[in-house]
């Protein structure tokens, strides 16, 4: 599965958007945002194990449920070249058993206790999660520990595993031709950082990876001191402390090599990409602008940029989807994302779908022209005001959410942030004036530092193309 990457606030954002709020809370949520610094989101407990392993237990006492998760600090980014693909195949290969578990058996026991399993990759990360009743969490604890530390991986397994993987390549990106294009796009985008190859991996790096690879990354990052275990749910840090001691507390320790990034050299030249195929059915337009992170570049533009995303493209009384959509009526979407979560540089991503026979040169320089308005001109304060209360609003939502807390701390500190950086959100949002959006607008929306992506059909097919998304839907350094 390849879904949109889930960005630190995207589900809290996309609730609020599809709430309507009454005047009451708007009214609350201003005099929130004007407060003094004092926001907890979660308020998560935490603790370290002797083993060097982060326990974060976000206490949530609505139902009598759990979500656990095991999050390592290992992704993509940590693949040597050749091996693209090997972090993906071995989240695939952690479900091939242990000496105790039997390969296959690990999800099928999390069903028959009335819960659910899943695990991602990620370029900077990989995570293992179980939705469970509060008392199945002992279960889990100890399945997950397990396999921290015992998997069992022979020849035979190994192939099988590896058949499985070649052939979501072949589903979910050779045969799509969205995800063929924002592959080729973020390809384009980083020119040395390893976020330029995909997490899946390419077809024939994957072909070529072999057992003996697979063990070897395992045995070098799967340990407990490069792991973090969240537990959001029915629980507290009282409660999951003795049973974390017991199962990963005895897990020995090991020696983790350095994460090695080779960073981006400053881009020169704007780069534009179509592809034409049979089996578009719609055209799409989208660009891509590299943007400063959590983790690079100057960091102090974080939060005027999710306010920028929120203006540009955060749903329909944005300034894209009034303009492409409302007033000249030519799109039928605009869009604007940017996640500042990652240990390398992030993407401020801008998407555009056309009304049936609109060409997107049209859109394209409906655009540009909102674009240079905002760099021109900057944005009025009160549509700032706007945009980060629809923000901080969000996360009020998020509250209410047993996974959104676990995968948001999660995430964050597989990331290199920390939880103080998570739970301050909103009072870095707002804090955020006009003149730091401006300023993060013209830092970053500059056409040398950006990829325009063209999805266009082939008007040589024949009519019932089957229709694929937008090229921003299969862009995503996620892989479940």
């Amino acid at each position: 599965m390849k879904p949109v990457r889930v960005s630190m606030w995207g589900a809290a954002v996309l609730l609020a958007r599809s709430a309507l709020i009454a005047q009451s809370a708007l009214i609350a949520l201003s005099a929130l945002i004007a407060a003094p610094a004092q926001a907890k989101l979660f308020d998560p407990e935490t603790f370290t194990l002797a083993n060097g392993m982060e326990v974060v237990v976000i206490p949530n006492h609505r139902t009598p449920i759990v979500t656990h998760m095991v999050w390592y600090k290992v992704g993509a980014v940590d693949e040597v070249p050749g091996k693209s693909g090997l972090a993906h195949l071995l989240e695939h290969l952690m479900f091939k058993g242990t000496p105790s578990v039997p390969p296959g058996e690990f999800s099928k026991i999390v069903a028959r206790n009335g819960g659910r399993d899943n695990a991602f990759t990620t370029s900077d990360f990989t995570a293992f999660f179980q939705n469970v009743a509060v008392d199945k969490l002992e279960l889990v604890m100890k399945m997950e520990a397990d396999r921290m530390k015992n998997l069992v991986l022979d020849e035979a397994n190994f192939r099988t595993e590896l058949a499985v993987v070649q052939e979501e390549r072949r589903s979910r990106v050779d045969n799509n031709p969205a995800a063929l294009l924002a592959e080729q796009m973020e390809a384009a985008l980083f020119l040395n950082s390893p976020y330029h190859r995909p997490v899946i991996g390419w077809a024939k790096e994957i072909a070529g990876l072999t057992r003996d690879d697979a063990l070897a990354f395992y045995h070098r990052w799967y340990a407990p001191n490069n792991a973090i275990l969240v537990i959001a749910g029915d629980v507290d840090a009282a409660t999951v402390r003795p049973l974390a001691e017991k199962y990963f507390g005895g897990l020995e320790r090991s020696e983790i090599p350095a994460r090695v990034l080779t960073h981006e050299p400053p881009p020169h030249a704007a780069r534009r990409l179509s592809l034409t195929d049979a089996r578009v059915g719609q055209a799409n337009w989208s660009r891509l602008y590299l943007a400063p992170s959590a983790g690079a570049g100057d960091k102090t533009l974080t939060a005027p940029l999710e306010v920028l995303a929120e203006v540009l493209g955060g749903g329909s009384t944005s300034r894209l989807y009034r303009s492409l959509v409302v007033e000249h009526g030519l799109a039928a979407s605009a869009s604007a994302d940017y996640d500042p979560t990652a240990l390398d540089l992030a993407t401020f991503n801008i998407g555009v779908t056309p009304r049936p026979g609109v060409g997107l040169d049209k859109l394209e320089a409906l655009v540009d022209q909102e674009l240079a308005r905002v760099l021109e001109r900057g944005i009025p304060a009160d549509e700032v005001e706007r945009a980060k209360l629809r923000l901080v609003g969000g996360s009020a939502y998020a509250r209410d959410s047993l996974h959104t807390g676990a995968q948001v701390l999660g995430e964050a500190l597989a990331s290199g942030e920390s939880v103080a950086d998570v739970e301050s959100w909103p009072d870095r949002i707002s804090a955020v004036t006009p003149e730091q959006v401006a300023r993060a607008a013209a830092e970053v929306l500059v056409s040398q530092a950006s990829v325009t992506g063209l999805l266009l059909p082939d008007p040589k097919a024949p009519p019932g193309s089957r229709p694929v998304a937008s090229p921003l839907a299969g862009f995503s350094r996620e892989l479940r």
